[in-house]
């Protein structure tokens, strides 16, 4: 019940932003709504969308190298969930700041709330792309599985992120096989070389 309110909630924040109205009707009827705009709206979020997929991308290798820093100090999953989660945060107000900045400028006044929280919304993949990784160390840090394991089965969530950000893009670009290849086989080597500085660094 909790998590549900709690989607419903992130639903009525962002529904606008994603084409679902806001307006509800009482009783039980509000409720599934919530519920069914919450799996909507948070399914784009940790997909990414279409108009996500460079988000979540650098949101991937963001967190990406925020494991490998961590891992490299030998931190504990504990640990490295803070890692990973406060530099995903910090990075996320910073990208909607500037962006604030950016489009206050352009525009030559301030944003109204409409036009911030849009700028929020579309930035939210980067802290969404950290959820998986986040999850598997959690795994760890209650002896679900081995720490050392679990650093790897993150990366490799990172990994699996970054090939199917590809072809998602190729998809909306409409590229051939050929294509789709080349931008699956960019977006991993850039991942690989996140792993190769940790591997490299770690010795």
């Amino acid at each position: 019940m909790a998590l549900q309110l709690v989607c419903g909630a992130i639903a009525l924040l962002v529904s606008d932003e994603y084409g679902h109205s806001t307006i509800v009707p009482p009783g039980a009827s509000r409720f599934i709504l919530w519920r069914v705009t919450a799996r909507r709206v948070v399914g784009r979020l940790l997909g990414g969308g279409d108009r996500g997929i460079a988000a979540t991308v650098y949101g991937t290798v963001l967190a990406m190298a925020a494991l490998a820093a961590g891992a490299v100090e030998h931190l504990d999953p504990g640990t490295l969930i803070a890692v990973v989660a406060t530099t995903s945060a910090v990075i996320w107000v910073a990208h909607v700041y500037s962006h604030t900045l950016g489009e206050s400028i352009e525009r030559g006044r301030r944003l109204d709330w409409p036009e911030f929280r849009a700028i929020a919304v579309r930035e939210l993949p980067i802290l969404a792309a950290a959820a998986g990784p986040i999850a598997v160390l959690l795994l760890g840090e209650f002896h679900v599985i081995e720490e050392t394991r679990d650093i790897w089965l993150a990366f490799g969530l990172g990994f699996v992120a970054l090939a199917v950000q590809g072809a998602r893009y190729a998809r909306v670009e409409r590229l051939g096989r050929g294509g789709t290849a080349a931008v699956i086989a960019l977006n991993l080597a850039l991942g690989g070389v996140v792993v190769m500085l940790k591997v490299l660094l770690s010795h």
